[in-house]
């Protein structure tokens, strides 16, 4: 399940990843002291941004409708290797929730990805770019475990100046808000690739929290 509070254009999820039910919640009331009172906070209304049968709401970075490959399996928004690939496609495969915008939020999915996958979490996204990369942040998905075995990283991270370049760095692994902030590894814990991890994303315009498997 997804749930979150406001937010404008949630992202797009890359290759391979899987996403169960999807909400997000928003506060309705006025703010008239800039503060929301207790009584006020409780005032929220959780907005389901993929149910579980209906692709409703959900289209192409850019797009008007969804890239090849995108579907749902057993409850479960997939994007479908072979599927995506058997046709003779060269966009995007970044997709997001473009039926409603929102600007405080929290956001809340269940997620797993395969051996050596990577993906990741949008938020705040912008569209007339060439892909959510260049405008917006990122919660980082990625098996940390794997996928320095798999790809090989060497090239990429040498322009950055890593003393091991061959290594996934700390501002790549899951959970990072991508080349800028690195999770806590005393606090982090990220279930394997193939298994259901739990990921919530707070936006305020004060402070942003990236939450793994609390």
């Amino acid at each position: 399940m997804i749930q979150t509070k406001p937010l404008s254009f949630l992202k797009a999820f890359s290759l391979s990843l899987l996403i169960c039910s999807t909400s997000a919640c928003k506060n309705t009331t006025e703010q008239k002291t800039g503060e929301d009172s207790p009584a006020e906070a409780l005032e929220e209304e959780w907005v389901y941004l993929f149910d579980g049968t209906s692709l409703e709401g959900w289209r192409g970075y850019g797009l008007d409708s969804l890239p090849p490959g995108w579907t749902v399996k057993d409850s479960v928004l997939t994007f479908d290797t072979e599927l995506g690939l058997e046709q003779n496609y060269t966009g995007g495969k970044d997709i997001i929730y473009g039926a409603k915008e929102f600007d405080s939020f929290e956001l809340y999915l269940e997620w797993k990805i395969p051996e050596g996958g990577n993906s990741g979490i949008f938020y705040h996204v912008k569209e007339g770019y060439s892909g959510p990369p260049e405008v917006a942040p990122e919660y980082q998905l990625i098996d940390d475990e794997n996928y320095a075995k798999i790809h090989d990283l060497t090239s990429y991270n040498s322009q950055f100046g890593a003393e091991h370049p061959e290594e996934l760095q700390d501002w790549q692994s899951t959970g990072a808000d991508y080349a800028m902030h690195t999770p806590d590894p005393f606090k982090k814990h990220l279930n394997s690739a193939g298994e259901w991890n739990t990921t919530k994303i707070v936006f305020t315009p004060k402070k942003v929290e990236h939450w793994l498997n609390w």
